[in-house]
């Protein structure tokens, strides 16, 4: 008989698979790759209870999914990493998926579809402060093309206050869109010459 403190290991590498197979179907929902950030985000946050992942799981899965080739990273320039589902792993889930069960797949279904521009907005439309001698902080705001990797827009700023310096990186994940289509308008003209 088995000790009520021991965990029997056909019942623990089974929740493993479907934790690994959860975290495979929200990178198919999200239809892009996410930063380890945005990841972890997502798997930890309380209203997505359902997925049961923490902190460590998604750091330990991710790797033994990227050493499996069951999803790749990229590397840009000066850009975070992004993970997304290989070929492999796409076939993998469609295989596999219905071990999640319905209920959870549907949630993380909901979920991503309400949260997808929210993900993407962060993972393109950056934000960072740093203080200068004088006590100002100076605050670089930018849009990246993610597929490239370039800037399309970078624009610095110099705060009065740190408490500034944060306000102008929370309001530009809302004004971005807007500050880089004034500033086209404004600047490029389309018109063939």
């Amino acid at each position: 008989m088995m000790n009520l403190y021991e965990a029997d290991p056909n019942i623990e590498e089974a929740k493993i698979l479907c934790n690994k197979l959860k975290l495979m179907f929200v990178f198919e929902k999200m239809e892009m790759p996410l930063t380890e950030n945005s990841i972890i985000d997502i798997c930890t946050r309380p209203e997505n209870d359902y997925l049961k992942l923490g902190y460590m799981d998604v750091k330990e899965m991710l790797w033994q999914l990227l050493q499996v080739k069951l999803m790749y990273t990229t590397v840009k320039n000066e850009s975070e990493v992004r993970y997304g589902l290989t070929n492999e792993g796409r076939n993998c889930l469609m295989h596999f998926y219905q071990r999640v069960p319905q209920s959870v797949r549907d949630r993380i279904s909901v979920f991503c579809k309400e949260h997808r521009m929210e993900f993407k907005r962060s993972q393109e439309y950056l934000s960072e402060y740093s203080k200068n001698a004088d006590g100002s902080h100076t605050v670089t705001l930018r849009i990246v093309e993610p597929e490239y990797d370039t800037s399309l827009i970078e624009v610095k700023l110099k705060a009065p206050t740190r408490a500034s310096a944060i306000d102008a990186c929370k309001k530009w994940i809302d004004q971005a869109p807007s500050v880089y289509e004034y500033v086209y308008e404004t600047m490029i003209d389309e018109e063939d010459e």
